[in-house]
């Protein structure tokens, strides 16, 4: 009877089974894993990300064109003059959106239903330069769209604070607004700024010029040509698919996370959800689950500890500093788990 108990597969009497604790982990590890591998999707949102800051430059001088040649220099200067020397005058201020427009043709359907075409129609549209300024885009996902652009284009940045998600639009697409979607894009709004403060202070600073008349830019369509007003709508156009293209990568992410999550729910040991992470390219043994807190990081590894200690000194170092050892962090502390 002693005999045939010892004979009994180790294996069978070792297996660890799996609780919810474990497979939140082990979705945590995988998350991370998915985020960072080499995908298509991941390479066209870089691809773009690259770009960003050349063709809003690139558009800025166009516009910058457009409206000295009809706000000229002298135009500034004497409107400034007159408003610095009367109290009653309030002409002229900096902004950032403007309404350009050209003529040119346009369809019109008659009472009869027929197709007419018009001639010298104006033909305008709003170009704002804010970071929080509007593109196009054909997939409409959420009803915060113009924070969608920063949050794709500092993802880098919010990743790298504690309470802030760039991908919360994205997690959160066809809901309504929650407690948990406010929290996050009050958060991430918080942390990028506007006029006041942070990179929207410093992006909006950036794309700023003197302009003649009303506050409101739809109270001053200034004329373009139309080489310049496609000039500028494809520009709206490639904001729009660096934004799809962020969207397009987290969402993949989201569809593989949610059949891991199937995959995991059903498993009853800990050893396969392992197997699964291991065909999927990622290498973790029952050691580091078991050992780690709920959010998958390693916590009684000494140099990874030693680290995040670390990282909460030395408050007045820079905030590119920040993101490059927060990074770093996460990178050694992936590296030390595989």
């Amino acid at each position: 009877m002693q005999n045939k108990k010892n004979n009994q597969p180790k294996g069978n009497m070792s297996r660890i089974r799996l609780n919810s604790e474990y497979r939140n982990k082990i979705a945590n590890r995988m998350r991370v894993h998915l985020e960072q591998e080499d995908t298509q999707e991941k390479q066209k949102y870089d691809e773009l990300k690259a770009k960003q800051t050349q063709i809003n430059d690139d558009a800025w001088k166009v516009a910058e064109t457009i409206v000295r040649r009809h706000y000229t220099e002298d135009d500034v200067e004497k409107a400034y003059y007159l408003q610095n020397k009367f109290e009653n005058v309030s002409t002229i201020a900096k902004d950032s959106c403007f309404h350009f427009h050209y003529l040119g043709t346009k369809e019109k359907t008659n009472y009869n239903n027929e197709v007419e075409i018009e001639e010298n129609v104006p033909i305008e549209k709003h170009f704002d330069f804010k970071l929080q300024g509007d593109f196009d885009e054909n997939n409409n996902y959420s009803s915060n769209r113009d924070s969608s652009y920063g949050y794709a284009l500092f993802r880098d940045e919010l990743k790298a604070q504690e309470d802030c998600n760039p991908d919360i639009l994205i997690e959160q697409e066809g809901k309504d607004n929650n407690p948990h979607k406010t929290k996050y894009v009050d958060n991430n709004n918080h942390y990028l700024g506007n006029d006041d403060k942070g990179y929207g202070k410093e992006w909006n600073d950036k794309y700023k010029l003197d302009l003649i008349g009303r506050d409101y830019c739809r109270d001053r369509s200034i004329a373009c040509t139309r080489d310049e007003f496609m000039m500028l709508q494809e520009w709206k156009a490639e904001k729009g698919r660096f934004v799809m293209a962020h969207y397009k990568w987290i969402k993949s992410i989201l569809d593989q996370m949610k059949e891991i999550k199937v995959g995991l729910k059903g498993y009853k040991y800990l050893d396969e959800a392992l197997e699964l992470c291991t065909e999927l390219g990622l290498n973790i043994t029952d050691a580091e689950i078991i050992r780690t807190n709920s959010t998958g990081l390693v916590i009684y590894n000494p140099k990874n500890l030693a680290e995040r200690i670390k990282g909460m000194k030395n408050k007045n170092v820079s905030r590119a500093d920040k993101i490059k050892a927060r990074l770093l962090y996460e990178k050694n502390n992936a590296e030390s788990v595989n």
